[in-house]
Protein backbone atom coordinates (compact mmCIF):
# COMPACT_ATOMS: atom_id res chain seq x y z
CA UNK A 1 0.00 0.00 0.00
CA UNK A 2 1.78 3.25 -0.95
CA UNK A 3 -1.19 5.84 -0.23
CA UNK A 4 -4.12 6.18 2.77
CA UNK A 5 -6.62 8.63 3.21
CA UNK A 6 -5.81 10.32 6.39
CA UNK A 7 -8.30 12.34 8.03
CA UNK A 8 -7.62 15.00 10.20
CA UNK A 9 -10.54 16.89 12.90
CA UNK A 10 -10.01 19.94 14.94
CA UNK A 11 -10.67 19.41 18.28
CA UNK A 12 -10.57 22.24 20.45
CA UNK A 13 -7.42 23.22 20.31
CA UNK A 14 -5.97 20.03 18.91
CA UNK A 15 -6.10 18.08 15.22
CA UNK A 16 -7.00 14.54 15.41
CA UNK A 17 -5.63 12.44 13.05
CA UNK A 18 -6.33 8.62 11.87
CA UNK A 19 -7.44 6.45 8.76
CA UNK A 20 -9.56 4.08 8.56
CA UNK A 21 -7.19 1.68 5.98
CA UNK A 22 -5.39 0.76 9.19
CA UNK A 23 -7.06 -0.50 11.91
CA UNK A 24 -6.13 1.46 15.64
CA UNK A 25 -3.86 4.04 13.83
CA UNK A 26 -5.04 7.29 15.57
CA UNK A 27 -3.42 10.51 16.81
CA UNK A 28 -3.03 13.98 17.83
CA UNK A 29 -1.16 17.08 17.39
CA UNK A 30 -0.99 20.50 18.06
CA UNK A 31 -0.92 21.22 14.42
CA UNK A 32 -1.97 19.44 11.19
CA UNK A 33 1.75 18.99 10.72
CA UNK A 34 2.36 17.02 13.82
CA UNK A 35 -1.12 15.49 13.45
CA UNK A 36 0.44 13.65 10.60
CA UNK A 37 4.10 13.38 11.76
CA UNK A 38 2.46 11.47 14.70
CA UNK A 39 0.04 9.23 12.06
CA UNK A 40 3.13 8.39 10.24
CA UNK A 41 4.89 6.99 13.59
CA UNK A 42 1.94 5.35 15.00
CA UNK A 43 1.43 3.52 11.38
CA UNK A 44 4.92 2.15 11.44
CA UNK A 45 4.69 1.20 14.94
CA UNK A 46 1.24 -0.90 14.25
CA UNK A 47 3.51 -2.15 11.11
CA UNK A 48 5.66 -3.45 13.93
CA UNK A 49 3.34 -5.31 15.09
CA UNK A 50 1.90 -7.19 12.43
CA UNK A 51 2.40 -10.87 11.96
CA UNK A 52 2.85 -12.92 8.31
CA UNK A 53 -0.60 -13.10 7.81
CA UNK A 54 -0.87 -9.59 8.20
CA UNK A 55 -3.44 -9.01 10.91
CA UNK A 56 -2.38 -6.65 13.78
CA UNK A 57 -1.81 -8.95 16.92
CA UNK A 58 -2.84 -7.59 20.58
CA UNK A 59 0.00 -6.67 22.72
CA UNK A 60 0.18 -6.38 26.33
CA UNK A 61 1.80 -3.08 27.91
CA UNK A 62 2.98 -2.62 31.93
CA UNK A 63 0.95 0.45 32.49
CA UNK A 64 3.25 1.65 35.14
CA UNK A 65 6.41 1.23 32.69
CA UNK A 66 4.12 3.43 30.68
CA UNK A 67 3.63 6.38 33.08
CA UNK A 68 6.81 6.04 34.69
Amino acid sequence: MEKIKAIFVKDGKWWVAYTDDIPGAMTQGKTIEEAEKNLLEVIKELGDFKDVSGIIREKSIDLKKALA
